[in-house]
């Protein structure tokens, strides 16, 4: 289940949650890409475009598991 995010410090935090499970397996566990899916459709869109932003910026890698 997704969340709304609110603030560009919710944005950021999922970005650090992203980054991490990059860092420790390498890939994005299911249940994660599906509750940050569901939150960059609940979400304002400039939330989703934030979102987007800091990932190609921090964790490229992580794209694939995202809809954009």
């Amino acid at each position: 289940m997704g969340y709304r995010w609110t603030s560009m410090t919710d944005v950021d935090e999922a970005v650090v949650v992203v980054m991490n499970s990059l860092d420790e397996d390498g890939a994005i566990p299911g249940w994660l890409s599906k509750t940050i899916n569901q939150s960059i459709k609940d979400s304002d869109a400039e939330y989703g475009r934030y979102f987007f932003e800091q990932v190609r910026q921090h964790a490229p890698a992580a794209l694939k598991y995202f809809a954009e």
